[in-house]
């Protein structure tokens, strides 16, 4: 089958871990994927729904289309498949106009309708695309990484703990609301740094940080010579859709997590297994405190996350899962019973 996929950019992450890196897979089942980069204004994007007649699968990835341009397409892609892996039917965190949004629930009410087929990155994106499809054809594909990509930690007892968050300047905001837990966690923990894998970058008064600037090529190996990975986000509408991308990269890297438990967080992370979950400040620092003392621990937990990683969230199970979607797709099987 041709595919074509409707992205922002084939450089944006969410293509890069949720289409690019299945291509392989893809094209070892026979299919092409080819990308079409959405032009932001309205009267440039018209013209190139005509030219998506000749694919037999059109993937939308993430973009809601006013209601117009969802009935465009329709009219000329043979199979339309939205993809998503946040919850955008809302505003971000950070938008000073709140969560909800009567357009953007529009659009995602009118995209649900008319799809062949809803890949949500997660549970509980998958749940509100059921609120609006067709009963059947919602199904979930997690956001997956390639745990080959990543060098495997290696822990031993040491003076000094490094904990380690990968982010970009947007989710960095997220990183300043948790300031003060961090502050706590280097008043408590001798000798425990913060490695930020970032564009941007925060100081603190008593936890020192280590700059390093975000690279495709070096960004494994920064996470892997670190010593325990950290997720922490707002518990709100939108956190709760995140898909956890951050958690898998560490957890790929052979570390322990501590994270707080929204979302797929409370999956990813389970209690003394992968690593810890943590909400309250007295909670982080007990936790990075008993990983500091334990190395033994922090090759246990770390290698647990990414045995969970192997099992679950790699790109090889997620390769899988499309290639299944599109034969069933090309078919005209029902999905009835896709999870």
């Amino acid at each position: 089958m041709d595919v074509v996929a409707l992205v922002s950019s084939p450089d944006h992450v969410c293509c890069r871990y949720r289409l690019e890196a299945f291509r392989p897979a893809l094209e070892t089942a026979g299919h092409t994927l080819t990308y079409q980069t959405l032009p932001r204004n309205l009267f440039a994007r018209l013209p190139s729904y005509r030219h998506l007649r000749s694919a037999d699968v059109v993937i939308v990835q993430r973009k809601l289309l006013p209601p117009t341009e969802v009935n465009l397409l329709r009219r000329y892609a043979k199979r339309v498949v939205f993809d998503y892996d946040d919850a955008v039917w809302f505003r971000d965190s950070y938008s000073p106009k709140g969560f909800f949004s009567r357009r953007r629930t529009a659009r995602f009410r009118a995209i649900a309708q008319v799809a062949d087929l809803m890949v949500a990155g997660n549970a509980v994106l998958a749940a509100e695309g059921r609120r609006h499809a067709i009963p059947g054809r919602v199904v979930t594909v997690p956001t997956c990484v390639e745990p080959s990509f990543y060098p495997v930690a290696v822990h031993s007892l040491k003076p000094s703990l490094t904990l380690v968050w990968v982010g970009s300047s947007s989710t960095l905001r997220g990183l300043e609301r948790f300031r003060s837990t961090l502050e706590a966690i280097g008043q408590a923990v001798p000798g425990v740094r913060l490695k930020l894998v970032c564009d941007q970058f925060l100081q603190f008064q008593h936890l020192p940080v280590d700059p390093v600037p975000w690279s495709a090529l070096t960004e494994a190996g920064e996470i892997a010579a670190a010593d325990i990975g950290i997720g922490w986000v707002p518990d709100d509408p939108w956190s709760r859709g995140k898909c956890g991308l951050k958690v898998l990269q560490y957890q790929a890297a052979g570390l322990p997590v501590i994270a707080n438990p929204v979302g797929v967080q409370a999956d990813f992370v389970r209690d003394g297994v992968t690593g810890f979950r943590a909400e309250t400040t007295e909670e982080w620092i007990a936790a990075v405190r008993k990983l500091a003392e334990d190395a033994a621990l922090r090759q246990r937990l770390g290698q647990a996350g990414r045995t969970q990683v192997l099992d679950k969230y790699s790109v090889a199970v997620g390769g899988t899962m499309w290639v299944e979607l599109l034969q069933r797709l090309a078919g005209g099987h029902p999905l009835r019973r896709a999870g």
